[in-house]
């Protein structure tokens, strides 16, 4: 029973947070406009900058990566306190993965939003902080070598989720996990990476037509 009110708990508070899109709250409440009405119209941290400035961005930014970790926090504190870890030594790292998934679907899916909301890198990679650090700098550190590569924000953040599960798996695998858990790890991860992915659809059409927009540090007015 404890097991199952950890997992539901965990599903309610990532979702909940998750649906807290800091893009259209902050968006709204500095300029008094819908970012999901402005230029790509998708309400996440590129077309903030893009459409909203510098300022704005940050805020979403702090936001975004915030409710992440308060997610996977809160909810492995409730894990912890029900005592409805997997192993001997009550490991919750499982209920960050679980938290961490439906964080991602609140903020793709927000409920106070009309269910149309971001894509979940920013929430997605958050989660990471909490759950493993490594993993989360690993990720950080392919983003940032594709996006310089590159230039696009797209490639760079669908390349590093795409990444995300064999990257869980392996790293557990070689800090000594057992390999049950680091299926279990790295099997909830695809969800989240998968989710992610397909929001980008849209992007990856106009990758393969050349017609998407490279990543510049101005806004547009």
């Amino acid at each position: 029973m404890n097991y199952v009110l950890a997992i539901a708990a965990a599903v309610i508070i990532g979702y909940l947070l998750g649906s807290c899109n800091f893009s259209i709250i902050v968006v709204k409440l500095i300029k008094g406009e819908d970012i999901r009405t402005m230029g790509s119209k998708n309400a996440g941290l590129t077309n903030t900058l893009r459409c909203a400035g510098k300022g704005c961005a940050l805020l979403t930014l702090i936001g975004d990566l915030g409710k992440g970790v308060l997610a996977v926090f809160l909810s492995r504190l409730i894990c912890g306190s029900l005592e409805a870890g997997i192993s001997p030594d009550n490991n919750t790292y499982y209920i960050g993965y679980v938290a961490g998934l439906f964080a991602i679907l609140g903020h793709v899916f927000p409920v106070y939003y009309g269910f149309k909301g971001g894509k979940g890198v920013l929430v997605g990679v958050s989660t990471f902080i909490i759950v493993d650090w490594r993993v989360f700098c690993i990720l950080i550190g392919i983003f940032i070598v594709i996006l310089a590569v590159s230039k696009y924000v797209s490639l760079s953040s669908i390349t590093a989720t795409a990444c995300c599960p064999p990257l869980v798996f392996v790293i557990e695998l070689l800090s000594g996990t057992s390999l049950g858990l680091c299926l279990l790890y790295a099997v909830i991860s695809i969800p989240m990476a998968s989710i992610i992915i397909w929001m980008h659809r849209s992007n990856i059409q106009r990758l393969k037509e050349g017609t998407e927009n490279k990543f510049s540090f101005s806004s547009s007015k």
